[in-house]
């Protein structure tokens, strides 16, 4: 149904290299560089764009907004968790079964540089 998703950011840089890290075991790449964009994705297409802001939407915990991004196994979900933590990220959750979710719902959410909700989620196995 998504084509792309962008987000405002303070700090392209920062993002970016917060985003490379995390991504990175979820088999997504920077497609497209530019000092105010930086676009993610896979097979060519950047469907996870960040976006220079002068006044990025400011976080609210309460919203209900985050960006759940697929993992292609339970391990890449670690990788994910760990690589946030230590690049800048906040814990908001740590790598685990999600049985209030569904059957096999396994993720990990963390909280970007900019207060933005992120989670990576692998079903099955």
């Amino acid at each position: 149904m998504l084509n792309h998703i962008s987000i405002g950011v303070a700090d392209v840089a920062r993002s970016g290299r917060f985003y490379d890290a995390t991504l990175a075991p979820l088999g997504y790449t920077r497609l497209s560089d530019s000092p105010d964009a930086i676009g993610y994705g896979s097979k060519g297409s950047a469907a996870l764009w960040l976006l220079a802001a002068k006044k990025p939407v400011p976080p609210d915990a309460d919203s209900g907004l985050h960006v759940c991004l697929d993992a292609p196994t339970r391990a890449s979900v670690k990788a994910f968790h760990k690589a946030a933590l230590s690049t800048g990220g906040q814990d908001n959750g740590a790598p685990g079964l999600r049985s209030e979710y569904g059957p096999g719902y396994y993720a990990a959410f963390v909280i970007d540089p900019d207060g933005y909700r992120v989670e990576a989620y692998c079903g099955g196995k």
